[in-house]
């Protein structure tokens, strides 16, 4: 039970007539600390029970339990609590070294099952820096979610379909036999077909037939051409080994793979009942969907040339995961600019008649800029992922090197230590914000960085080697002293982010969280000798302890190692 709860259950006694929840959201955190720990506001009880809002004040004051607070006292309309220091404090430790694996969890979710939907490269392609975003949101808020218990699907829709994939054919089949691409194409699969892609798009400038090439490779597909499914095959295959090497790195894993080529050959159904709905209409050719009376664009289904569309896919597979998964939530974390999208295809499923229309939640996100710039497949200037991933471990091994020479595990720290900034880096903006991404500002020891939160840890966890003990079932606990409650104040609200993160969809609170408490012990340790061998001194380590354990379990929600040296 964290602290806020505890004001809360003291109140629910003196106020029988209201919920514990509801009390616990009017209670605020006063801006003060010589104003209490906690005040509970008593203006809004003023017209049910008709009384002075300090009036109500006094006469609850009398009615709660004191045990486990110093004082509680009334300052006008306000009732301050002022919590037993000592005993509250003792109390938090035990319960997060009693079992720090689960400390922050909830029952929010009483185990529904909830599809997510991110990360999702297309194929015959290598990942890019920017997908980074969808990836390591979408991972963080799988995480946070199981912390308050739901069952998580986790679901990569490749996007392995479409007429760009046409267009890869297209040139592959004019320039694929020359030597160098045929060189390529041996040596490195993924990067030789970009530059076909690349190439194919460029000069569809000055040679518009290329894009109608392209097209009519896509519609052979769509047709089932045997030369165009061999190609398609091979592009997928060679594409889920290069993605596989980055996953590897970020710790990243999926319960499926089915793209939008798998959600392709479901399109008859959910066309079927938009017909028998009367919902399809023709428009110069091609059958739409009016959405004008939600003020929103008409959904193109069907396009003049028989083609099917992203949308006709995309409710395709909203059926297929309603009905495999039976979710109560599924989310979809796709960049911001897909917003009119997502409430097209969310009331497109209402029109057709599906009450689970508002289950589908759109995770959005702003841009990941390279250095300032947008980064774009078609033009080429896009950055390989792997690549900056590998430059951020060399970086966090040349700085490992010169802060300890000596590590044992350098490398594997190094690893740990390189791919948790470039994940820490974004998971500490808010998701809709735009990120810009210089590799310089990213493995820094100091900072708001992921390195410094690591290291953070790591000094915990040397100063607990040095303290010798591990096992505190038997310290006194209210030893610990006072110029150590605001690190233990703070690292009873742990459950608190966690619920926001959760209910937010947004794991940059989980990293602000991280970042205080590295910063708090951080300023703990530099006026606190922790080690003096007093009789303060085991209850000064459990309180390392506890904060080593708080940090490994909020760098884990973001997908960020902890390792125990640095």
């Amino acid at each position: 039970m964290d602290e806020k709860q505890k004001v809360a259950n003291a109140l629910a006694q003196a106020l029988p007539d209201m919920d514990v929840a509801e009390i616990e959201d009017k209670i605020e955190r006063p801006k003060d600390a010589k104003n209490g720990d906690y005040a509970f506001p008593t203006f809004f009880l003023a017209k049910t029970l008709h009384k002075a809002p300090q009036m109500i004040a006094q006469e609850l004051v009398k009615k709660i339990d004191m045990q486990g607070f110093d004082k509680v006292v009334v300052a006008g309309p306000y009732i301050n609590f002022f919590l037993d220091k000592a005993e509250v404090g003792s109390d938090i430790l035990k319960e997060i070294l009693n079992d720090p694996e689960n400390y922050g969890n909830q029952d929010l979710g009483h185990h529904a099952n909830v599809t997510i939907d991110y990360s999702s490269p297309n194929i015959a392609k290598p990942m890019g820096v920017g997908h980074l975003r969808s990836t390591m949101i979408g991972e963080a808020v799988a995480r946070i979610l199981e912390k308050v218990n739901y069952n998580l699907i986790r679901i990569d829709y490749l996007g392995d379909w479409g007429t760009q994939f046409g267009k890869m054919m297209a040139a592959y089949k004019m320039w694929g036999d020359q030597p160098e691409i045929q060189k390529g194409l041996k040596e490195d699969p993924i990067d030789t077909l970009v530059k076909l892609y690349v190439k194919i798009n460029t000069e569809a400038d000055e040679h518009p037939e290329y894009t109608d090439m392209g097209r009519e490779w896509f519609a052979k597909l769509e047709h089932g051409d045997e030369e165009a499914w061999r190609l398609w095959h091979w592009f997928r295959e060679m594409s889920l080994q290069r993605f596989q090497r980055v996953y590897d790195m970020l710790n990243v894993q999926f319960d499926s793979f089915n793209g939008e080529a798998f959600s392709a050959q479901k399109m008859e159904e959910p066309i079927q009942l938009l017909r028998d709905k009367g919902l399809l209409k023709e428009s110069r050719g091609a059958q739409i969907v009016d959405l004008d009376k939600y003020k929103l664009p008409p959904l193109l289904i069907i396009k003049s040339n028989g083609t099917t569309t992203y949308i006709t896919r995309d409710l395709a597979t909203a059926l297929y995961r309603k009905r495999m998964y039976g979710h109560a939530k599924s989310l979809y974390v796709v960049g911001a600019d897909q917003e009119t999208y997502f409430r097209q295809l969310r009331m497109a499923l209402k029109e057709m008649g599906f009450n689970w229309w508002d289950q589908i939640t759109h995770i959005s996100f702003g841009l990941m800029n390279l250095n300032g710039s947008k980064m774009s497949t078609r033009r080429g200037n896009v950055v390989s992922l792997e690549d900056v991933l590998n430059d951020s471990i060399d970086l966090a091994r040349k700085q490992i090197a010169e802060k300890n020479p000596d590590l044992k595990n350098a490398d594997e720290v190094a690893k740990q230590v390189g791919v948790g900034a470039v994940i820490f880096h974004d998971l500490k903006n808010y998701r809709r914000n735009s990120v810009n991404f210089k590799l310089e500002d990213v493995v820094k020891f100091e900072g708001e960085t992921g390195p410094y939160v690591q290291y953070a840890r790591a000094r915990a966890e040397s100063i607990l080697r040095k303290g010798g003990i591990r096992d505190f079932s038997d310290v006194d606990l209210t030893k610990v002293g006072d110029s150590a409650w605001d690190l233990i104040s703070f690292l009873s609200q742990y459950g608190e982010a966690i619920k926001r993160a959760a209910d937010n969809y947004d794991p940059s609170v989980v990293a602000k969280y991280a970042l205080e408490l590295a910063k708090k012990f951080n300023q703990y340790y530099a006026h606190t000798r922790i080690l003096d061998e007093d009789e303060g001194q085991q209850a000064r380590l459990a309180l390392t302890q506890a904060v080593s354990d708080v940090l490994k379990s909020a760098l884990n929600l973001l997908d960020v190692q902890a390792p125990d040296e640095m």
